[in-house]
């Protein structure tokens, strides 16, 4: 038929966006008889539905050369430009705070060599120990319909301040203040620590030892002791049923023989070569490279038991989000429970959060009423020097609640966000995982009655299922 006896195209042919106009489509609403459009006219046809950008010139010219092809499908004839969100600030850190990037050297016998456990980053005061680089804006896109799709810019990132540090002006470098060792804290504030070092066994001869700053141990912490540092512990020795609790990470050369006593904290992570009835936390991470034997081991992350033997067995071990072992449990079938989603610090940091929210809120609200009464008095040319100044400091305050405010907000978002996610919570065993073994993964319990090889355990449509390690 010829193209001048068709009927109207808008009659046959539909073109329709997308609901947020980022495609077009095209779609024949009936067909009578062999049609016959020519790239023109679909060109014309998309352009009077309003489509102005990313018509696909290739796709046209196929539906024009054999349109039966396309008569039961919706065709994308233009695709918008999509926005591209700007990346994040960050903050560099000049100096490795806690040696994560540091692999310690595995002997034959399966023991590690920790030797850089006295090779410390030690700065001078004035030194630049981290630079904030700024975020990158975003580029915005473009619909269908030659519209403006915005981008958003990348986040601000910012100083966590600590002790013994200081910010220039221009809130771009962080100097030590102080002659020391750059350790990272809790929530990753970063301090410059002096450094107290013990040249043999803490014992009577040295006693309990509580130090503002980083304690390097050239010996063993013996049973009843008590070792508290804000920045690092280094052990080149072992820990016996003490009390050993850092601000920062601990970093032990031999191992842990806790014999049900004492307990060894850190903030951040835990290194070591065993642990043997011993009572663990990290905030983060607990590597071991031996065994996990009868003990309470908690990382807000994950726990990695790896190296020659790699092997946990009886007790407890909890991990926000993973576990990592080569074999769990033995074949005398020992009780041995590893739990994994399992965050209880995150919950207190929630709570702490939406406390902080109720404060900065009612702090803007009576700033808002205090800027609102002297902008009245300002309009009506009453403003005194003095209320002057207060009006610079109100507005400056007003911001940087703002700006707290907006943080602790995203702060609670994330949070609620990772409590509800278990699917990347799991449990690996490398070589072997022996029946008697329970497996709970947030809310949920499995037992495992047979041993397994090569196993991971991991939540997925409401109960936990077990796939091959890969």
């Amino acid at each position: 038929m010829p193209a001048e006896q068709q009927p109207a195209w808008e009659d046959q042919i539909q073109v329709a966006m997308s609901e947020d106009k980022m495609q077009a489509y095209l779609m024949f609403k009936r067909v009578e008889g062999a049609i016959q459009i020519t790239v023109p006219e679909l060109e014309n046809l998309i352009a009077a539905s309003g489509v102005k950008h990313g018509v696909q010139r290739e796709l046209l010219d196929l539906i024009s050369a054999r349109p039966q092809d396309f008569y039961f499908s919706q065709n994308i004839v233009a695709v918008g430009t999509p926005p591209r969100n700007g990346a994040d600030g960050f903050v560099k850190v000049l100096y490795e705070t806690d040696g994560e990037n540091r692999k310690p050297i595995v002997r034959e016998d399966g023991s590690v060599d920790y030797k850089e456990v006295i090779q410390l980053a030690n700065v001078k005061a004035g030194q630049l120990i981290a630079e904030r680089q700024p975020p990158e804006p975003g580029e915005p896109g473009l619909n269908v319909a030659g519209e403006e799709v915005p981008a958003k810019d990348g986040k601000e990132a910012f100083f966590k301040v600590g002790k013994n540090v200081v910010v220039n002006v221009e809130n771009t470098g962080m100097y030590a203040a102080i002659d020391g060792l750059v350790t990272r804290t809790e929530k990753d504030k970063l301090n410059v620590f002096p450094v107290y070092e013990v040249n043999g066994d803490v014992d009577y001869n040295i006693g309990n030892i509580d130090f503002v700053g980083t304690v390097v141990i050239r010996g063993n912490v013996l049973t009843g002791f008590k070792v508290r540092a804000s920045g690092d512990i280094r052990v080149t020795g072992g820990i016996e049923g003490a009390e050993v609790e850092s601000e920062g990470s601990i970093e032990i050369s031999g191992g842990i023989i806790g014999s049900n006593k004492g307990l060894v904290k850190a903030g951040r992570s835990i290194k070591c070569s065993f642990i043997q009835e011993g009572n663990v936390m990290a905030g983060e991470d607990v590597f071991v490279t031996q065994s996990i034997m009868h003990s309470n081991v908690r990382a807000g992350r994950s726990v990695v038991c790896m190296g020659t033997k790699g092997l946990i067995v009886g007790g407890v071990v909890q991990a926000g989000d993973r576990i990592t072992a080569r074999m769990i449990g033995n074949a005398m079938s020992t009780a041995t429970a590893v739990e994994v989603g399992v965050r209880p610090e995150l919950r207190q940091e929630l709570n702490e959060l939406r406390t902080k929210i109720r404060n900065l809120t009612d702090s803007l609200d009576k700033t808002d009423k205090a800027l609102a009464m002297l902008n009245q008095m300002a309009a009506s040319g009453q403003l005194t020097a003095d209320r002057l100044a207060m009006r610079i400091k109100l507005t400056a305050t007003h911001k940087q609640t703002a700006r707290e405010l907006q943080t602790a907000k995203e702060g609670i978002l994330e949070i609620e966000k990772t409590l509800e996610d278990t699917e990347t919570s799991r449990v690996d065993a490398i070589h072997t995982i022996y029946g008697g073994t329970k497996i709970v993964i947030g809310r949920y319990t499995r037992f495992v009655k047979d041993s397994l090889q090569r196993a991971s355990f991991r939540f997925s449509e409401g109960e936990i299922v077990v796939v091959p390690y890969v």
